[in-house]
C-alpha cells in the first residue's frame, strides 16, 4: 500500500511539473506579436466588462476591439488565440457567478435588516423570518417570514423525492444490468427526451387534470395540494434520476461483475452487493440531481399550487398546498418593489445556499466512495 501511495505522489509531482513547464514554454516560446495581440484582447475584454458594470455607452467599443483582436490572433496565432479565449472564458465563468451571488446577497440585505429581531440583547439580522409564520406585504405589521415558504418547499422535495429516487434508481437498474439490448436503445432515449419536455407542461396537466380529480376525490375546498404537486415535479426529475444513475451503473467493470459471479451469487445479489456500491456515488449524484430539480421547480408550482404565503393546517397535510420558495418569486417579481423585492432575494439566497449544500454533499460522497473503492483509507 505504501508502494502504491508513493507512486500516486510521484506521478501527480510528475504531472504538475510537466503542466508547469508547458505553461513556461507557452510564455518563453510565443511570438512577441502574438503577446501583442493577447495583450490587447485582455485589456479590451476587461476595459468591456468594466463598461457594463457601469452601464456605459461606450461599452460596444472596446468589445468591438476585443472582436477585432481575436479575429486578428484567430487567424496568425491560432494556437495561442485559442488558449487565451479558453482561459478568459473560464475566468468569465467563474466571475460572473460571484457577481451574480454579490448581487442577490447584496439586494437581500435590507429586508434582513427590518426583519431583525433581539435576542438575549444581541441583534440578530432577519430573524423574525424564521420564526413568524406570516407573510403580509399589504396590510401593517408589514412582514416578510420565509417560514411558509420554506415548508411547501420541503413538503413538495420530500415528496417527489420519494417519487423519482426509488422509481429512477430501480429503472436505471433494469436498463443497466436487465433488460435486453433492443429495449435499453429504445427505452434510454424515450427516457431522455422526457427530460426535455418543458415544466410547464407538466404543470398545465397537472393543473387541468391531476387537480381537478384529487379536489373530487379527496373533498378539498379549491385546488392545489403538495401531494400532487409532488408527484408532478418526481415525474419531472424522474428522466434525470434515470439517465445519470443508469451511466454511474454501466461504467462499473465487468470483470466486478463477473467475478461476483464466478463465485456462486445470483444476478440480484451481483446487482445489490457489486453493481449498487461500485457506482453509489454517481447513483447518489442522479437522486441529489433529481432533488435539485424539485427544490428548483417553478412553473409547475406555481401553476398548480394556490399562492397563499401561509402553513398548511396541521403542517403534515399534503392534501393542501399553499406557496414555496420559487412559485413566490415567479408570482410577485412582476409587481414587487421596496422590501417585497428584497424579500424575494432572500428567498434566492435560501434556495442557492441549500442547492450549494447538496452539490456540496455529492462531492462529499463522492469523495469518499473513491477512497473506499480506491483502497484507501
Amino acid at each position: 500500500m505504501a508502494q502504491v501511495n508513493t507512486s500516486r505522489s510521484d506521478r501527480l509531482v510528475d504531472a504538475v511539473g510537466n503542466r508547469v513547464r508547458r505553461a513556461r514554454g507557452f510564455v518563453d516560446d510565443t511570438d512577441p506579436a502574438a503577446l501583442a495581440v493577447i495583450a490587447v484582447m485582455t485589456a479590451s475584454i476587461l476595459a468591456a466588462l468594466v463598461g457594463f458594470l457601469a452601464v456605459s455607452d461606450w461599452t460596444i467599443v472596446p468589445f468591438a476591439v476585443f472582436l477585432a483582436s481575436a479575429a486578428v490572433g484567430w487567424v496568425r496565432y491560432q494556437a495561442e488565440t485559442a488558449y487565451t479565449i479558453a482561459l478568459m472564458m473560464t475566468v468569465s465563468t467563474i466571475l460572473i457567478l460571484g457577481l451574480i451571488i454579490v448581487f442577490i446577497f447584496r439586494e437581500s440585505i435590507p429586508v434582513v435588516q427590518y426583519e431583525s429581531a433581539t435576542v438575549f440583547g444581541v441583534t440578530v439580522p432577519g430573524l423574525r423570518m424564521f420564526l413568524q409564520p406570516n407573510w403580509d406585504a399589504v396590510s401593517p405589521p408589514i412582514r416578510y417570514s420565509m417560514v411558509p415558504m420554506i415548508h411547501g418547499t420541503v413538503m413538495v422535495t420530500l415528496i417527489a423525492s420519494a417519487v423519482a429516487a426509488p422509481l429512477g434508481v430501480s429503472a436505471a437498474l433494469f436498463l443497466s444490468e436487465i433488460a435486453p439490448t433492443t429495449v435499453r436503445e429504445v427505452v434510454k432515449p424515450g427516457v431522455e427526451i422526457l427530460a426535455g419536455i418543458p415544466s410547464i407542461v407538466y404543470g398545465f396537466i397537472g393543473f387541468t387534470v391531476l387537480s381537478p380529480w384529487a379536489s373530487d376525490q379527496f373533498q378539498t375546498t379549491g385546488q392545489g395540494s403538495y401531494l400532487f404537486v409532488g408527484i408532478v415535479v418526481g415525474l419531472m426529475a424522474l428522466p434525470t434520476v434515470v439517465s445519470v444513475a443508469e451511466d454511474a451503473l454501466s461504467s462499473v467493470p465487468e470483470s466486478m461483475k463477473s467475478g461476483s459471479l464466478a463465485m456462486g451469487t445470483t444476478d440480484w445479489q451481483t446487482m445489490t452487493s457489486i453493481t449498487l456500491p461500485a457506482a453509489f456515488s454517481g447513483v447518489s449524484a442522479a437522486v441529489l440531481l433529481g432533488v435539485g430539480r424539485a427544490i428548483g421547480e417553478t412553473m409547475a408550482a406555481t401553476v398548480m399550487l394556490r399562492g397563499v404565503p401561509r402553513l398548511t393546517e396541521p403542517l403534515v397535510n399534503v392534501f393542501y398546498g399553499q406557496e414555496t420558495l420559487t412559485s413566490i418569486i415567479a408570482r410577485n417579481y412582476g409587481e414587487a418593489d421596496g422590501l417585497q423585492m428584497d424579500a424575494l432575494f432572500v428567498a434566492g439566497v435560501i434556495l442557492f445556499i441549500t442547492v450549494l449544500v447538496i452539490s456540496v454533499g455529492a462531492q462529499y460522497i463522492e469523495w469518499r466512495m473513491h477512497k473506499r473503492l480506491g483502497g484507501e483509507v
